[in-house]
């Protein structure tokens, strides 16, 4: 697999230990500040230094892609809505624009796979684009093999760019309609769940749509079972050129030692199929917020990961995870600025 080109080495548990050993000496109540002395020890097991370095530039990539399964009715918004948001973004003025402004962090936008052409936007939006829209997962392959390798491939490079850049903090952020549908039965194939585990209301649809989503995932399940046991298999078969190209994001990121915050249910969709490549990325991860789609909980229940936030969010496109973002500053500034007791005595 293209992206397989070095092992995941996991955070330096000395150091960690060494972070925890500084908080346990501060002038504070021995676990006073609860998980923030978790994140500011797991900084420091994913820097390799103590105390760790303020985090100062964090990233977030939109992986912007079409789903085939749109046309089956399954969310709120029709498909013309994701270009218009592409376009949002580019010119920052979406959620994420906002949001990722308020907390000083950068914005990067890819199209992988929408149905559209932006001849008039940035050309490095478009220049790891795979194909136009996705296959309809309830009745055929989303990709081809060759396909899906293409958009790991990219996503893997997408992260080195930003690691020699100087990244100290990714995030992937995802755009797309349908793609609760499609991370709910990626989440289902990998964990081995039924669809009404997983399926949610995404864009806010009614109870009818609900029970017609459920049982489009039920078909998509069905159609590809028995072929999805091999992580990339069941990316051409039930994912998209914009998660895929995030499975690699997310691994390349932890390859090169940077850590991940994840927000909803797509990249926690995302971080499962990473996660049965490569388990040793899981360290590496944090979850910015809890999602209001059960499969968000269902997968994180099994990664083993606790989400720091819990907002009702349920936007996407990396939001929830950059409201998270302060409370990692703070988790460092909280083991870098106060005081060790011994001192003060």
């Amino acid at each position: 697999m293209t992206i397989s080109a070095g092992p995941i080495t996991p955070p330096a548990a000395a150091m960690a230990a060494a972070a925890r050993q500084l908080s346990d000496g501060q002038a504070k109540p021995l676990g006073a500040l609860g998980r923030l002395e978790e994140i500011g020890a797991w900084l420091s097991g994913c820097q390799g230094v103590c105390p760790p370095r303020q985090l100062d530039d964090v990233r977030v990539v939109v992986f912007a892609g079409d789903h085939g399964v749109a046309a089956d009715g399954v969310s709120a918004y029709p498909a013309a809505v994701t270009p218009a948001m592409v376009r949002g973004i580019a010119a920052g003025v979406a959620g994420v624009s906002a949001l990722a402004a308020v907390n000083h962090v950068a914005v990067r936008l890819y199209d992988l796979g929408v149905d559209a052409d932006f001849d008039d936007l940035d050309p490095q939006i478009t220049r790891f684009k795979v194909r136009r829209g996705s296959g309809r997962i309830d009745v055929e392959d989303a990709l081809t093999r060759d396909e899906v390798e293409a958009a790991l491939a990219a996503g893997d490079r997408i992260a080195g760019e930003e690691v020699a850049d100087g990244a100290q903090l990714l995030i992937a952020g995802d755009l797309g309609i349908g793609n609760t549908t499609v991370a709910a039965t990626l989440i289902a194939a990998t964990h081995g769940l039924a669809a009404g585990a997983v399926v949610g209301r995404g864009t806010g649809i009614d109870d009818a749509a609900l029970a017609h989503k459920t049982t489009v995932i039920e078909a998509a399940l069905a159609r590809a079972a028995g072929s999805v046991t091999d992580p990339v298999s069941r990316l051409a078969a039930l994912g998209s050129a914009d998660i895929a190209a995030a499975v690699g994001f997310m691994l390349g990121s932890a390859r090169r030692g940077v850590p991940v915050l994840l927000d909803g249910l797509i990249a926690v969709a995302e971080a499962a199929v990473a996660a049965s490549i490569d388990p040793a990325i899981i360290p590496w991860l944090q979850v910015g917020h809890r999602s209001t789609e059960p499969g968000q909980s269902a997968a994180l229940e099994r990664l083993g990961l606790v989400p720091l936030l819990d907002l009702g969010m349920r936007l996407g496109e990396g939001t929830g995870a950059l409201v998270a973002v302060p409370i990692l500053r703070a988790a460092v500034a909280g083991l870098v600025d106060v005081a060790q007791l011994r001192d003060l005595l």
